[in-house]
């Protein structure tokens, strides 16, 4: 499938947890992206968007990061990330620090990508599993990113979407606030745990890896067999090209 019509460069922003720690997610994100008809570059000089300087007090230190992404995506008509806290910190943190150029205007969270940019909710994904949804803090409250991953789950072939009791609220992670404030996102989390574990779910999905780990790994600890996926993931599996859980 060549080039969507209209849609330009489009630029992968992977952030830097999904390229250290997550790169399958990545990898689902082009593979999506290319299935629906884009044609997407990734920029090997990209680095770190900036967020973890700037959100433990940084500020000097992540300035030269949000001019080295202007000038990394400059060139580009949209960037997409798998992370609504990294296009979080873009779109609303990198004007504070002198970022206005165009690639702060273009940057998208996968979903808002998807529905606002292409137009579709349904893209041709297929995967029967029970799955819940959290929406993450930075996705919901900073990007506002509304119903715009259920639309998206509600139209892939085989899955049972469940609604997350109190989805609204944090998980505990918060980048550093986990470990500066370990009881009370521990706290957190046996909540989030608890209202995951609820739904009887097999799945529990989000747009961002930080919140997916830090649930992911108490789930794990308490061997619920629930497992996280991000929805990157889930929307690029098809029937030919499955998703395969890892052990």
């Amino acid at each position: 499938m060549g080039e969507r019509p209209g849609q330009g460069r489009v630029a992968l922003l992977a952030t830097c947890l999904t390229d250290t720690l997550y790169p399958d997610t990545a990898k689902a994100v082009v593979r999506l992206l290319e299935r629906l008809g884009c044609a997407v570059d990734f920029p090997l000089e990209q680095t770190c968007c900036g967020q973890l300087h700037y959100n433990t007090g940084y500020h000097d230190d992540a300035e030269p990061l949000v001019h080295r992404y202007a000038e990394v995506f400059a060139g580009y008509d949209h960037v997409v990330a798998p992370s609504g806290s990294c296009v979080g910190t873009v779109r609303e943190i990198h004007p504070k620090l002198g970022g206005n150029g165009p690639a702060v205007r273009r940057t998208y969270e996968l979903s808002e990508f998807l529905v606002d940019v292409l137009g579709v909710t349904d893209v041709g994904a297929y995967f029967p599993h029970r799955v819940t949804y959290h929406p993450t803090c930075h996705s919901l409250r900073m990007l506002g990113v509304g119903d715009r991953p259920l639309r998206l789950l509600r139209a892939v072939r085989g899955l049972e979407l469940v609604e997350l009791p109190r989805a609204e609220e944090c998980c505990g992670f918060g980048g550093t606030f986990a470990l500066k404030n370990a009881e009370t996102s521990t706290a957190m989390l046996a909540d989030k745990m608890r209202c995951v574990q609820d739904t009887g779910a097999e799945v529990v999905t989000a747009g961002d890896n930080s919140c997916l780990m830090h649930l992911s790994g108490g789930l794990s600890r308490l061997r619920t067999g629930v497992r996280g996926v991000h929805l990157a993931e889930i929307l690029a599996s098809t029937e030919e090209q499955p998703w395969v859980a890892t052990p």
